[in-house]
């Protein structure tokens, strides 16, 4: 990579961003850069590797929870994740069965907003659009979706975490699948981890009908937590960052509303039904 660095990018990290960068044109030009390999002639379907992620700004950093604000939560991790442990059982709902491994755990707590290393990411390529275009308040600015091919990030992955996917015949973890080879924040976190390539996604567990709704699906560092730069900017064949411009997320929005890709089916509940009707009848302003 050193041939992609210089004085004014020494990490090279943004030559290469502005490298697998793609700006697009229209609702049109959209659908067909997010599908475009979507065509698996094995199966004979129209089945995608990638896993997607919308930002209302395109300008924002693909940095976890636990990574952002400088990093300066991410020495704290262990005891996040640790008291997050110890007070979450009082709250559980009756019929919410405590975790049974350190994925779910972690995985609840990112559901329900404690910082951590975990990235949320969906199957759904208009999903993903909706998360790029669906505050209101950044419509002047653009938004972005980024694609990682979880196939060819998984082919990177040590013997014993690809070995654990062939035995089940499968390409993104679950929480039980990684229990058998990780299963403490201690593992997760060990140094002897901390090598290059080690970014991984899996399945949550069905901790809600957002989860569900949403298609989602999480990333997760191996080893030392921190912004996913470094590892893109290592492995740049395997992403793309699709650029929307701001002056077509009102028609994507839209067309994303006419699909029934809102707020009210992403988030069940009296939260995401104000959620979309706040944003349905926020007036656009008037075009020049």
């Amino acid at each position: 990579m050193t041939d992609r660095f210089s004085p004014t990018d020494p990490t090279g990290i943004e030559t290469v961003l502005d490298a697998r960068t793609r700006r697009i044109g229209s609702w049109g030009e959209l659908q067909e850069v997010l599908l475009e390999d979507a065509w698996n002639p094995r199966m004979l379907r129209h089945r995608s590797h990638h896993l997607f992620r919308g930002h209302s700004r395109a300008d924002v950093p693909l940095s976890s929870g636990l990574s952002r604000h400088d990093g300066r939560q991410v020495v704290l991790e262990k005891h996040l994740l640790r008291n997050f442990k110890k007070y979450a059982r009082s709250h559980l709902e009756p019929n919410e069965h405590e975790p049974s491994n350190f994925w779910h755990w972690i995985a609840l707590a990112q559901h329900h907003g404690l910082p951590t290393r975990l990235l949320d990411w969906t199957y759904s390529p208009l999903i993903a659009a909706h998360f790029a275009c669906w505050d209101f308040q950044e419509f002047d600015r653009d938004g972005a979706i980024w694609m990682v091919d979880s196939h060819r990030a998984h082919d990177l992955l040590s013997d014993n975490l690809r070995g654990l996917l062939r035995a089940q015949g499968a390409h993104v973890f679950t929480d039980e699948m990684l229990s058998e080879e990780i299963a403490s924040f201690e593992e997760l976190s060990a140094p002897q981890r901390n090598t290059a390539g080690q970014v991984l996604f899996f399945e949550p567990p069905s901790l809600s009908a957002r989860i569900v709704n949403q298609y989602a699906c999480f990333s997760v560092q191996i080893g030392e937590a921190g912004s996913l730069d470094t590892w893109l900017c290592s492995n740049p064949d395997i992403w793309q960052k699709v650029v929307i411009p701001a002056e077509l997320k009102w028609e994507i929005r839209d067309k994303l509303d006419q699909s029934n890709i809102t707020e009210r089916v992403l988030f069940p509940g009296l939260d995401g039904l104000c959620a979309w009707l706040s944003r349905q009848y926020y007036p656009r302003p008037p075009q020049e």
